[in-house]
């Protein structure tokens, strides 16, 4: 399979042969392009991904109520139908670019020669896995111009704020001055509706913040003269945890990684220019890279997320 790299150069010649209007890449070459820059970041390979034509839509879901077994009568109808229930999430992607330029004498004097532009492909195309993983957990629209990154965080609204709108809070300020027990685990799973904690769901949180957690058993352990089995560090409350460094330290989510959903459209555009009157005046190479996405919860009552951590 094509990596990144090939599939940006295989686009760019496209581009000079006339073989793909504008770079705009095939479905097959779009899903592969985003399916490698998902592999970036540890949460990406985890979570649900959808593909849309269109930019804005649904996504249809369908369940089963539970407890629908009923006696069974001989020779009797009673009317009695099970139905799936059917509903649906919305949709709304977010056109974003990524530009990058490298001069032709960066090229020329570099050991690596005409390789170092494969080089910074791997480098861009992989950054670009890495900020749309922190979009989808930190982006808030109603971002204050004030406030750093403002530009990135605005562009979309991540899980970490629909959690915080629609999901299921935990407070450890409230509860343990913000101090990460045991409790706080225990606390943050009744939230949860049973009919969720099924074995699916994970602890997502920050390396920094699964450190402390272990530091915190160690010195209980320390104390004590004992010691803490393994899968009380990865596994509190029998849930496994998954560390991503993109999430805050002060906050951990509990929720399915399949629950999380990550659109994207097939209208991914690669361009690249040596040609014009910038890149003959300025002597590089321009790169750009047009997608869009949204991020999403299938439901968000099975979801909960502890804050108020210090």
């Amino acid at each position: 399979m094509p990596n990144n790299t090939q599939i940006v150069k295989d686009a760019a010649a496209a581009i000079n042969t006339g073989t793909v209007t504008s770079g705009l890449l095939q479905p097959e070459q779009s899903r592969r392009f985003i399916r490698q820059t998902f592999e970036a970041t540890p949460l990406q390979g985890l979570i649900r991904h959808e593909m849309r034509r269109a930019r804005t839509g649904e996504i249809d879901k369908i369940g089963i109520a539970n407890r629908i077994l009923r006696a069974k009568t001989e020779n009797v109808d009673d009317g009695y139908r099970a139905k799936p229930n059917y509903s649906a999430i919305e949709y709304a992607c977010k056109p974003v670019r990524l530009p990058w330029e490298i001069t032709e004498e960066t090229l020329r004097e570099n050991i690596e020669g005409q390789s170092h532009e494969e080089t910074i492909t791997n480098l861009m195309t992989a950054q670009l896995g890495v900020d749309l993983e922190d979009l989808y957990l930190n982006g808030d629209e109603a971002t204050e111009s004030s406030v750093a990154d403002y530009d990135f965080l605005k562009l979309n609204d991540g899980w970490v704020k629909q959690i915080k709108e629609g999901g299921h809070i935990y407070d450890a300020n409230a509860k343990n001055s913000g101090q990460i027990i045991l409790d706080t685990f225990y606390g943050a799973l009744q939230t949860v509706p049973n009919k969720y904690n099924n074995g699916k769901l994970r602890w997502i949180m920050s390396p920094r913040r699964a450190q402390e957690w272990e530091m915190y058993l160690l010195n209980k352990v320390i104390g004590a003269g004992g010691a803490v089995p393994e899968n009380v560090y990865n596994s509190p409350a029998r849930i496994p945890t998954i560390e991503v460094p993109a999430l805050p330290d002060d906050c951990i989510l509990l929720t399915d990684p399949q629950n999380l959903i990550a659109v994207n459209t097939y209208n991914v555009i690669i361009r690249k220019t040596t040609e014009g009157e910038k890149a003959i005046m300025q002597d590089k190479r321009f790169y750009v890279v047009h997608l869009d996405f949204d991020c999403i919860i299938e439901e968000l009552d099975a979801t909960a997320i502890i804050t108020g951590l210090k």
